[in-house]
This record gives C-alpha cells, structure tokens and sequence, in this order.
C-alpha cells in the first residue's frame, strides 16, 4: 500500500502542481483509491512542511473497517489466508476472486438473476455501461492485498492510529485538510455507515452528503438525468442515526452541491486543453481508446 501512496498519490499530485505552476491542488478519491488518499493525506499532515494539498473529496471510500458490512461474511479465518496462498503463488490477487466476491454480495441482481435470464429462458444479456463497468475488474498484486486484507480490513490500522508509512505511524485524525464525502445509501461495498464513521475521525472542515442508489450509480449521477437525490446534514456524522435523522432530503444530484464547495476552493476557471502546458505531451483525445475497446 505504500507504493500506491508514495509512487501513486503522491507522485501526482506533485506532478499536477508542477504541471499548473500551483503550490496545491484538490484531489479526489473513489473507493479503495479513497483509502489511498486518505493515507496519504495522513502522511503529510505528519510533514509540517509539506501542504500540497488544498482540499479532499472521498466517494465511497472505506477507512473504518470495523464493520465493512456484508463483505465480512467473506474475511474470515479460512477465506484470507487460502486466497493468499494463491495470489502468492501467481503473485497476484486474480480479478475473478474479486469480481465473484462482490457479486455475491448482491446475489439476486448479480448471480442468480442473470441466470434465470440468460440460462433458464434463454435471454440475451442485457447491455448498458454500469454492467460493463462491473465487470471491468482489475488484478491486485500479493502483497498489496494481503496488507489491504490484514492490516486494513483484518486489524483496522489506519481508523486506530497505528498505519505505518516510512516510518511514521498515521491514522484519521492526521488529516487536516477539508473533505468532501460523499457515501451511498445502498452501497454493498462500502456501506455508508462505515464510511461515514471512518472519515468523521478526519481533521479539517468535513462536509457529507449520503446519496441514493449504489457504489457506482450513486456516484455517476449527472444533473440532466434528474434521478438520484441526496440527503445533508451541516452536522459531522458521529452518531449516525442522529444524523441521519436530521439530515435534510435535496432532489436531484449532489454534483451541483460538490461545484459550490470546490469552487471556493479553487482558482479561477480556465479551458480545459490551457489547463497543462504545451510542454506536457498528449495522449490522444478523449475519453481515449480504453473505453472503446
């Protein structure tokens, strides 16, 4: 995981405040990439000097893994140790672990009914980009998973303090920066309680908003759709029903919401293609190939 911090977080945000001449950018984190963040973001508070970082906006992001929610029936004492034994052996966690744990975390929408539909009556496979996106799962190196599992899911290190980062023990409350949390209200991967009780230990200006829907649809929710909407509270989340209770129901998407609170906290706008300099070579335009192939 240190690796993902140092050579990954890090090392882009110092290449983003390069790229833009700025001495601090906002970043953003979407569930494990979240967790990242937020280990990072521990790190430098230890740095006294260092402050590269202006603002943090978490979506569907665990750091409290106390109770991660249904996930757990899978964490158990036989289950960790014989998936390392094989991600050990390949040297890394495969995909297909992965994709098949989180399936059945919602059996009936992502097991047994795409059976009976495709099986049993013979139906082709419905197509639409969430699915897609489901099923674009990714490897994880051995070790990275095994101290993700052990030291994050298994001991909850990070949530307690006792994460160790070249040589510095960091935990939530190390964070000083103001956040942006964003949690979904059916999210079978990050349950928003946990979420919301892990980032409510951070330092700094918390803003957290609870949407509807899920991991993915609760997060890609654009205002033209008028879908999704979300709850509010100004209140930090420490006792969750409480806040629950008294949060306020909005409809429509959070992104508007998100642009009033990160348009404090940014510079001016300008165009996109002036955002790096001429310097900063170009891939290809986008979205880019990937996502068409």
């Amino acid at each position: 995981m240190d690796s993902y911090v140092f050579d990954g977080v890090l090392k882009a945000i110092e290449a983003v405040c390069e790229h833009n001449d700025s001495e601090d950018c906002n970043v953003t984190g979407y569930c494990i990439g979240g967790t990242a963040v937020s280990m990072a973001l521990a790190w430098l508070g230890k740095q006294k000097q260092l402050k590269p970082v202006r603002s943090a906006t978490f979506f569907t992001a665990l750091t409290d893994f106390e109770d991660p929610g249904p996930i757990s029936a899978f964490l158990d004492e036989s289950f960790v140790p014989s998936i390392m034994v094989e991600a050990r052996r390949k040297g890394y966690l495969d995909n297909k672990i992965m994709a098949r744990t989180f399936s059945f975390l919602r059996p009936k929408d992502l097991v047994y009914g795409p059976a009976v539909h495709a099986y049993l009556l013979g139906e082709p496979r419905p197509k639409f980009d969430l699915l897609f996106w489901n099923e674009d799962s990714t490897r994880l190196p051995a070790r990275m998973a095994g101290e993700y599992l052990n030291r994050l899911y298994g001991d909850n290190e990070l949530s307690v303090g006792r994460y160790e980062l070249n040589g510095e023990q960091v935990g939530m409350a190390d964070i000083k920066v103001p956040h942006y949390v964003v949690a979904c209200e059916k999210d079978h991967i990050a349950p928003w309680e946990a979420s919301f009780k892990g980032l409510a230990k951070a330092g700094g200006d918390g803003r957290f908003i609870l949407a509807q829907s899920g991991h993915i649809a609760g997060i890609v929710n654009p205002p033209a759709k008028k879908k999704y909407g979300y709850w509010t509270n100004p209140e930090i989340p420490h006792d969750l029903e409480a806040w629950r209770a008294g949060s306020e129901a909005h409809e429509g998407s959070w992104w508007g919401d998100w642009a009033a609170w990160l348009g404090r906290r940014s510079g001016k706008k300008i165009d996109a293609s002036a955002s790096f300099p001429d310097s900063t070579p170009r891939l290809e335009p986008a979205p880019g190939s990937y996502v068409k192939k």
